[in-house]
């Protein structure tokens, strides 16, 4: 599917639905340049699953642990050079565990994520403004 926003709210939005119909298991897996929303999906990712604490990019953690009706484990993958590196923070456990995974810059790891995870791809559209982006959801 694909989505066009207009704003921040639209991408806030867009990523609390897209949140409601989470499940155990889920790993969602976000793509884009800096400073194009992922962390403002990110946030409204995490609205949608009832989290009320502000959610920033675990950039220096690698993974933040929120805790919701499911809990989310999200990760960015910004620092990691391989999946290789993955192993050291026990990445399996997450990622196969009873929660849900939100991970930033999942390109810079592609082996080590599952085939069934849905990727989201964020671009800007500058032709249509600063502030409007296209967003795939496959």
């Amino acid at each position: 599917m694909i989505y066009f926003s207009k704003n921040e709210n639209d991408t806030f939005n867009l990523a609390y639905n897209i949140a409601t119909t989470a499940k155990v298991g889920d790993i969602f897996c976000l793509i884009g340049d800096l400073g194009v929303g992922k962390t403002v999906f990110s946030k409204g990712f995490g609205a949608g699953l009832g989290i009320t604490e502000d959610i920033v990019s675990p950039t220096f953690t690698i993974v933040q642990t929120y805790n919701s009706k499911i809990p989310l484990y999200h990760f960015d993958m910004y620092r990691i050079e391989d999946s290789e590196e993955l192993f050291n923070i026990g990445y399996e456990e997450y990622f196969f565990g009873k929660g849900i995974c939100l991970v930033e810059w999942a390109d810079n790891v592609k082996d080590a994520i599952p085939d069934s995870a849905n990727w989201i791809y964020i671009t800007k559209d500058l032709e249509k403004g600063m502030d409007f982006r296209k967003i795939e959801v496959n």
